[in-house]
C-alpha cells in the first residue's frame, strides 16, 4: 500500500500526457458499444439502464449465469475483460472489493491486455482510494483515461426505493434505486473527461457530481458512510436511552425532530420499530442498506484514515460495532438495526 501512496503522488502530473483529443472526442459521440464489467446486484441493474437508454452493451462476469438476463436483453457477452476492451472504448466496471478491481484491470485477462488508446474507463466500485490512484497510473501508462466513480443511492432516493421494494417484494433498496436509475455518482477524474463519463451515467443515475482528481468520488462516498454510520448508531443510543428514561419514542423522535439533534437518521430513517413507516425498522430491518455493506466502508474509511494519519475516533468505534453486529447475525439485515443490537447488550446485562 506504501507503494501504491508512493506512486500516487506523482499520478496528477503525469496523467496529463494522455492525449485528450481522443477521449474527449466520446463526449457527443453516438450511442456506440459500451462495456460493463460486474453484473452482480448492483452491476445488472446499471447495465440494463444503458441498454434501455439505446447503447449497444459488451459484458462479462466472473460468473457466466449473471451474463443470461443481459444477454437475452440483446447484450453482447464475452470470456473476459480483455475482450471486453478489444470491444469498446467506454468501459464502466462494478466490482466488489479493492482486489476485484486491480485483478480485472491488470490480471492475466484484464482491461490492460487488449485496452485502446483513448479508452475512458470509469469505476464504479467502491475500494480504498488509493487504489483508484494505482489503477490511474496503471491506466494512463496505456494512452487511456480512469475515472472512479462510485455509487450512493441518495439522500431521500434510497428511502421512496426501498418503499417501493418493500411493497413488490423485493430485498436491496440500493439495488432497486439502480434498477429505477435514481443512483447519484460521485466521480473522480481528469476534469476534462467528465462530460463523457456523464453522460454515461447520466443514464443509471438522478445525480453525477464531479468532485476532483482521481480517487476523490471513493474519498466523498467513505466520508458520506462514515457520518452517516455514526449518526445512526448515534441516534439509536439517543432513542435507547430516552426508552428507558420512560419516554415514548415517537414523542422522542418529535422533539429531537424539531431540535437541534435533527439528523437524517432520526427524521428520515429513525431506527425504532414502530416510529415510522416505510423504513427498514418497521419492515423487521430487511432491505435498505446492509450492515455487511456499512462494515466494509468503514473499514475503507478506517483504513485510509490510517494511510493519511487522520484521527477518526468516532469512525473507529462505528467500525467495530458493525463488524461486531457482522458477527452476530445482523449481516444482512439494514444498518439501523443496530438500535436493535444495542438493545440485545441491555437484556445480557440484565440476565
Amino acid at each position: 500500500m506504501a507503494a501504491i501512496l508512493r506512486g500516487s503522488r506523482n499520478v496528477w502530473g503525469r496523467i496529463r500526457h494522455v492525449d485528450y483529443t481522443l477521449v474527449s472526442s466520446r463526449s457527443m459521440a453516438s450511442k456506440t458499444q459500451v462495456g460493463f464489467i460486474g453484473l452482480g446486484n448492483m452491476g445488472n441493474p446499471m447495465a440494463k439502464n444503458l441498454l434501455k437508454h439505446g447503447y449497444p452493451v459488451i459484458a462479462t462476469d466472473v460468473f457466466p449465469e449473471s451474463c443470461k438476463e443481459l444477454q437475452e436483453l440483446g447484450a453482447q457477452i464475452v470470456d473476459n475483460p480483455a475482450e471486453v476492451a478489444d470491444k469498446a472504448d467506454r468501459i464502466v466496471t462494478m466490482l466488489p472489493s479493492s482486489p476485484n478491481v486491480i485483478d480485472v484491470y491488470t490480471g492475466a485477462n484484464g482491461i490492460l491486455k487488449k485496452v485502446k488508446k483513448g479508452s475512458l474507463l470509469i469505476d464504479s466500485s467502491t475500494i480504498d482510494p488509493a487504489v483508484s490512484k494505482e489503477m490511474a497510473l496503471a491506466v494512463e501508462k496505456m494512452g487511456a483515461v480512469f475515472m472512479d466513480a462510485p455509487v450512493s443511492g441518495g439522500r431521500y432516493a434510497i428511502l421512496a426505493v426501498f418503499r417501493r421494494a418493500h411493497l413488490n417484494g423485493q430485498e436491496d433498496a440500493s439495488v432497486g434505486a439502480a434498477t429505477s436509475g435514481k443512483l447519484t455518482f460521485m466521480v473522480g477524474g481528469v476534469e476534462e473527461e467528465f462530460t463523457a463519463a456523464q453522460e454515461l451515467l447520466s443514464c443509471m443515475g438522478a445525480n453525477v457530481v464531479y468532485c476532483g482528481a482521481v480517487g476523490t468520488g471513493q474519498a466523498a462516498k467513505i466520508c458520506n458512510n462514515m457520518l452517516l454510520a455514526i449518526g445512526m448508531i448515534g441516534t439509536s443510543e439517543t432513542m435507547n436511552l430516552g426508552i428507558r428514561l420512560g419516554l415514548d419514542p415517537k414523542l422522542l423522535a418529535k422533539i429531537l425532530n424539531m431540535s437541534s439533534g435533527r439528523c437524517w437518521s432520526s427524521d428520515t430513517y429513525n431506527p425504532v420499530p414502530g416510529v415510522m413507516e416505510g423504513v427498514p425498522s418497521g419492515n423487521n430491518y430487511q432491505g435498505g442498506f446492509g450492515t455487511q455493506l456499512m462494515a466494509k466502508d468503514l473499514g475503507l474509511a478506517q483504513a485510509t484514515a490510517t494511510n493519511t494519519k487522520t484521527p477518526v475516533p468516532l469512525g473507529s468505534l462505528a467500525h467495530q460495532i458493525y463488524r461486531m453486529m457482522c458477527a452476530r447475525g445482523y449481516a444482512g439485515k439494514d444498518f439501523s438495526s443496530v438500535f436493535m443490537f444495542l438493545r440485545e447488550d441491555e437484556k445480557e446485562e440484565g440476565q
